[in-house]
Formats: C-alpha cells, sequence, structure tokens
C-alpha cells in the first residue's frame, strides 16, 4: 500500500491519500481525540503524540497538528497509523454514518437556504475537498449566511480570504439576498 501525502493551504494540516475509499459518503471531523469514539481509524491517527485534529473525505484524510510540532517528526508515525488501519480490514467509522454535510434549515429562507446549498455543492465543496477540508451551511439569517469549516479549512489562514473574497462574491453574485457570509465554530 502506498499512501501519499499533499500539502495544504493550511501549514498545519496535511492531506493523506491512502490510495482507496475512506467514507462512501459525506465527511467526518474529529477536532479532537475525544470526538473519534466511533472511528478507529482517527483513534489510531490520535493515538500519534503530535496529532490535534483529524478529518475524512470520501478518499482523504487530513491530519492537523499544532504549529510547534514538526511535521518530519509525526509524518512517519501517521503513514504507520494509516496503513496499518487499512490492512486490519476494519472500517473507517462504526455504528451511525458520517455527517451528510448541511444543517438542516426550516425557516422562511427556504428557496433562498436551497441555493446556497446548491452552490456550495457544485461550486465550492468540491474546490475545498481538493484542499483537504469542507465547508458546510450552517445557517441563514437576514441576508447572513454561516458556514461551518472543517479539516484544512479549519484554522486556516487563507480561510478568511477563501470566505469572504472566494464563497461571498460567488453567493452574493447568484443570490442577491445574501449580503454577508461567517463562519461559526464547531
Amino acid at each position: 500500500m502506498f499512501i501519499q501525502t499533499e500539502s495544504t493551504p493550511n501549514p498545519a494540516t496535511l492531506k493523506f491519500l491512502p490510495g482507496q475509499t475512506v467514507l462512501a459518503t459525506g465527511t467526518a471531523d474529529f477536532p479532537n481525540a475525544d470526538a473519534a469514539t466511533n472511528s478507529p481509524l482517527a483513534q489510531r491517527i490520535f493515538a500519534v503524540e503530535g496529532v490535534s485534529g483529524v478529518f475524512f473525505g470520501g478518499d482523504f484524510v487530513t491530519v492537523t497538528k499544532p504549529e510547534e510540532v514538526d511535521w518530519n517528526h509525526i509524518k512517519p508515525a501517521i503513514l504507520g497509523a494509516i496503513m496499518e488501519h487499512f490492512q486490519s480490514g476494519q472500517p473507517a467509522m462504526q455504528g451511525e454514518a458520517a455527517n451528510a454535510g448541511h444543517a438542516d434549515h426550516d425557516g422562511p429562507d427556504g428557496e433562498i437556504v436551497n441555493q446556497i446549498k446548491d452552490l456550495l455543492d457544485t461550486r465550492v465543496r468540491p474546490a475545498v475537498a481538493q484542499d483537504g477540508g469542507d465547508i458546510t451551511f450552517h445557517g441563514f439569517d437576514k441576508g447572513i449566511v454561516y458556514l461551518h469549516m472543517q479539516g484544512a479549512c479549519a484554522g486556516c489562514p487563507s480561510s478568511t480570504l477563501t470566505l469572504k473574497m472566494g464563497i461571498e462574491n460567488l453567493l452574493r453574485h447568484y443570490i442577491p439576498e445574501v449580503v454577508e457570509v461567517r463562519p461559526v465554530a464547531a
């Protein structure tokens, strides 16, 4: 088994590509080891000292570390943990499936929210997944779109620029009711 690695726009996050499916559908975000109780793969990765976050996409795993930890010191152990997991035959997740994405919205702006989700799914999320992360709809209130950033996007130095200049401009162009985009914490 050969696992490729790719850098991401976030220097604290590295993308690992095991060459096979990690999650058949959705994504899974583990901002800390306590959140990994239903994931044997995430538990193995968190066992590596210096790992502070794990995120799964369809065919990738992104791992986040604190600034003071050097990738050269932990990358070999992370590669070993991922390889060991896939050779074990265990699933990446046990029990409940991964997060399918967007939050539900049952307010009066249902049509606008559906347009926002559609644009995110077709124009934003595929590009963000290339960088090892995900951005999902969290809410819409009085023209403000609230988005949840995960994986490499969470804490990325360029995420604010991406959110404001990229996503906000895209949504405002297609949906005049959108006036601003803001990130939300997990």
